[in-house]
């Protein structure tokens, strides 16, 4: 959780800078996605993740350089590796998860042990992908938890004006089950994702589990939250900070003190600056990346394209 809130800081500095794209901290999330991913087996479980979800996917085995290249437009450096059971990043809201449901499907029909944890945001749930995806889910009883990030505003849409009802409860529409967590409580989201995965496993179908946390700052840096979110609000929600909620809790257990801030923050330091360092050393993108891994044996009418971005591109 404190690799993420760091790495926040810096990739806001960076893209700032001109250094990486645009960025979608996961501030405020972290328990949400920290709690929820610690449920799976990365030897055996999938992760299919919208755009906020980082720490999720360094714990699943996804390096935090080549998420870095993938900020800095390195398409074929930061591809995901071999035996690494992460799908990329998806930033159209909720396309994500029909991919998901059928992944989950599939390993059902070949009798594999894995489980798919598909990620969304609470404005994702407006879209048709959204029902389509849980539909099939819930048909199939597919091995799958649908992990509802509600951090309360899809981007500067609150979540009053979006829906009248509790996203959970949607659940039994689909013919399977939906639970409510407090999304900033690491322990509380665990036991939740830990009962979803075991139902999934033992085939007893998906879940969808309505993480209520906060978003603690923009939607993406090209957003300005001052300019919709009420007065004192940010400051109501930096009151359930999920980080300081575990860093107390340890504290009260004997098991962090200033001396251990200080020394994860050093490593956590390093690591990051090992990671942006290289990223940097990784090769840019070529504009025959934009034709890799699409096609085992490309159309005529895409092998004429590429020639001639290549011709444009001065056979690079």
């Amino acid at each position: 959780m404190m690799l993420s809130r760091a790495f926040d800081a810096r990739a806001t500095a960076l893209q700032r800078q001109g250094r990486l794209g645009t960025y979608s901290p996961v501030k405020g999330q972290e328990a949400s996605v920290v709690g929820s991913s610690l449920a799976l087996d990365p030897a055996t479980d999938w992760i299919a993740p919208s755009y906020r979800e980082l720490p999720a996917l360094v714990r699943h085995g996804h390096s935090l350089e080549r998420i870095v290249a993938g900020y800095m437009g390195k398409v074929a450096s930061s591809g995901i590796i071999e035996g690494v059971n992460v799908l990329p990043n998806q930033v159209a809201l909720a396309t994500q998860l029909q991919h998901a449901s059928g992944l989950a499907w599939g390993l059902k029909l070949q009798r594999k042990p894995g489980v798919v944890m598909a990620y969304c945001g609470e404005g994702a749930a407006s879209e048709g992908d959204f029902h389509e995806a849980c539909n099939m889910a819930g048909v199939r009883r597919a091995p799958i938890v649908f992990v509802l990030m509600n951090n309360q505003w899809a981007i500067s849409t609150s979540r009053e004006l979006q829906s009248a009802g509790e996203f959970y409860r949607r659940a039994e529409g689909y013919g399977f089950k939906g639970v409510q967590v407090d999304g900033n409580d690491l322990l509380a989201v665990y036991e939740a994702a830990a009962d979803a995965v075991e139902r999934a496993r033992a085939g007893n179908g998906p879940t969808l589990i309505d993480c209520v946390t906060f978003r603690l700052s923009f939607h993406n840096t090209t957003d300005d939250p001052g300019a919709y979110l009420p007065d004192g609000w940010l400051e109501r929600a930096e009151r359930e900070d999920p980080i300081l909620r575990v860093q107390t809790f340890l504290a009260a257990q004997g098991l962090w003190d200033d001396g251990s801030r200080v020394a994860v923050e050093g490593e956590i330091a390093e690591q990051i600056d090992a990671a942006v360092q290289a990223a940097s050393a990784m090769r840019t993108s070529r504009a025959a990346d934009v034709f890799e891994n699409v096609y085992a044996r490309p159309p005529e009418r895409v092998r004429r394209q590429r020639d001639e971005l290549l011709r444009l591109a001065g056979g690079s």
